[in-house]
C-alpha cells in the first residue's frame, strides 16, 4: 500500500485533500452536476479523531492518535482502509478518503469512501502491542462503523492479520460474529481469497487494456515498476504472464534493472522478505529515482505516493504511466506529464482491484458463500474491464479530456446522480 509523504522536492507541497479537490474541479467542468453537490463533496461527511492508549510491554502506557474520516454514502456505506504509519494526519485521511469515493464509483460498486489511520510505525511495536493497538482503535470506532455503515480493510501497515483482530473485537462487543464488518480478512474468518492480490492484478489489467487500446503489441512491451511489494509484485508476476517484459523492479532500498527481462517469479518480493530485491543480483542495480526515468514502454509507480512532481516529470522516457500506487503524481507532475502527451492512467482505476474483491469479500460474508479463487480473478478481470470501457467511452467523447479526468467524469456523474436522487435533507 501507498503514502502520500513527500519526498525532497522544490514543488510546493500539497495535501491528498487538496490534490483530491483539484481534480474535482477539473471534472466538474466537463459535465452538468448540481454545484451544490460539488461543494458538498469537497468536504467529509465527517472527521473522527480517537485516542488509542496501549500498555507497552515495558509497563508504560501510551497513546496514539487515531483518524477514520468518513466523505460520501450517497451510495452505499463508507469503505476504505486503515494505515499505521508515523505520517497519517486528518488531511491525508480526508483526501484518501474522497479517492475512495471516485474508485467505487468508477467501479460502480455501491460505497463511498472512507479512510483511517493511526499515527505509528508499527515497526516500534511487538506483535502483542499491534495486538492491543488493533484492537483498542476498533473498540474507539465501534459506534461509527459497521457492514452497513463503514467498512475498514487493510492498508500501508495493516494487513489481514489487523482485519481479523479488528474483526474479531468488534464482534465480541456486538455479541455476535460480524466478518462483514471489515475485509482484507484471511479466508479462514471470512476473508476472499484473491483479495491480497487484487490491486496487482487490476494494475496489470488495465495495463493490458491500453496497450491494446494504442496498438501496442503486450509481447513487445517493456515496463519498468516502482515497488515490488503486494500491487508491484503481483502487476509484474500478472504482466509477466501476459507477455510483457518486466525490466526492472525495486523496494525501499533500490532496485534491479535488466534489458533482457527479469523472472519475476524468481525475486524476492518486498513482502515475502524486505529489503531482497536491491540484493537480487541482476545485471544492474539502481535507486527508485532512476528506475522512474527509464527509457521503458510502461512505467507503474506501485510504492509511495509523490514520486512524480514538478522536478522529474519533464525526464520520465516511459510511454505510458500507470498508477499502482494511490497519488504517486503530483497536480504539477500531472501537468507536465500531460503537456508533454504522455497518458496517466489514474490509481481511481488501475488499483482498484483491491477495493472490488473487497466488495466481493463483503457479499461473500452477508451470504456465508465463499468463491474459489478462479471465480474472484475471473470476476475481477470482468468488473475491471467494464469499467476500463467507461472510462474509455468518457476519454473519448469529452474533447480534452485526460485519463484522470475521464475517471472522475465517470465517477462524478455517479456520485451526482446519487445525490440528485436522494436530494438533500431536512
Amino acid at each position: 500500500m501507498t503514502t502520500t509523504a513527500p519526498p525532497e522536492t522544490d514543488e510546493p507541497f500539497e495535501t491528498a485533500a487538496d490534490t483530491a479537490r483539484r481534480q474535482l474541479d477539473r471534472a466538474a467542468a466537463y459535465i452538468d452536476v448540481d454545484p451544490g453537490t460539488v461543494e458538498r463533496l469537497k468536504h467529509p461527511k465527517s472527521v473522527h479523531r480517537v485516542s488509542v492508549p496501549i500498555e507497552r510491554e515495558n509497563g508504560e502506557t501510551e497513546v496514539y492518535r487515531g483518524y477514520r474520516a468518513q466523505h460520501d454514502s450517497a451510495r452505499g456505506p463508507f469503505k476504505g482502509g486503515l494505515r499505521y504509519h508515523p505520517g497519517v494526519t486528518a488531511e491525508e485521511c480526508i483526501g484518501l478518503s474522497m479517492w475512495m469515493t471516485w474508485k467505487c464509483a468508477v467501479m460502480n460498486i455501491p460505497f463511498g469512501g472512507g479512510k483511517g489511520g493511526i499515527v505509528v510505525d508499527p515497526k516500534d511495536l511487538s506483535e502483542g502491542e499491534i495486538e492491543q493497538l488493533t484492537r483498542r482503535f476498533a473498540e474507539e470506532l465501534r459506534n461509527v462503523i459497521g457492514p452497513m455503515r463503514d467498512i475498514p480493510a487493510p492498508d500501508m501497515g495493516t494487513g489481514s492479520r489487523e482485519m481479523a483482530w479488528f474483526m474479531d473485537a468488534y464482534s465480541m462487543q456486538e455479541g455476535e460474529t460480524i466478518p462483514g464488518v471489515v475485509t482484507g480478512k484471511p479466508p479462514v474468518v471470512g476473508g476472499s481469497y484473491g483479495r491480497e492480490e487484487a490491486p496487482g492484478r487490476s494494475a496489470a489489467i488495465i495495463t493490458r487494456e491500453v496497450l491494446d487500446y494504442y496498438d501496442r503489441d503486450i509481447g513487445e512491451t517493456t515496463v519498468a515498476i516502482q515497488g515490488f511489494g503486494s500491487v508491484g509484485a503481483n502487476a509484474a508476476r500478472l504482466l509477466d504472464s501476459y507477455g510483457a517484459n518486466v525490466v526492472a523492479v525495486s523496494d525501499v532500498d533500490g532496485g534491479i534493472y535488466d534489458p533482457a527481462g527479469l523472472d519475476t517469479e524468481a525475486v524476492i518480493s518486498h513482502e515475502e522478505q524486505p529489503g531482497m530485491v536491491s540484493g537480487d543480483g541482476a545485471s544492474d542495480t539502481l535507486s527508485n529515482a532512476e528506475l522512474l526515468e527509464l527509457d521503458v514502454d510502461v512505467v507503474i509507480p506501485a510504492a509511495i505516493g509523490n514520486v512524480l512532481t514538478a522536478d522529474n516529470a519533464d525526464d520520465v522516457r516511459a510511454d505510458i504511466v500507470v498508477e499502482g500506487a494511490n497519488g504517486p503524481t503530483t497536480t504539477h507532475g500531472d501537468e507536465i506529464l500531460n503537456r508533454r502527451g504522455i497518458p496517466v492512467i489514474p490509481d481511481i482505476l488501475a488499483n482498484a482491484g483491491g477495493v472490488t474483491v473487497s466488495y466481493f469479500e463483503w457479499l461473500q460474508d452477508i451470504n456465508r458463500r465463499a468463491w474459489p479463487v478462479e471465480e474472484v480473478n475471473e470476476e475481477l478481470d470482468d468488473e475491471m474491464v467494464s469499467a476500463w470501457n467507461d472510462v474509455r467511452e468518457a476519454f473519448e467523447t469529452h474533447d480534452g479530456a485526460t485519463w484522470r479526468e475521464a475517471a472522475y467524469i465517470v465517477g462524478l456523474r455517479r456520485v451526482g446522480a446519487a445525490h440528485g436522487a436522494r436530494g438533500l435533507w431536512p
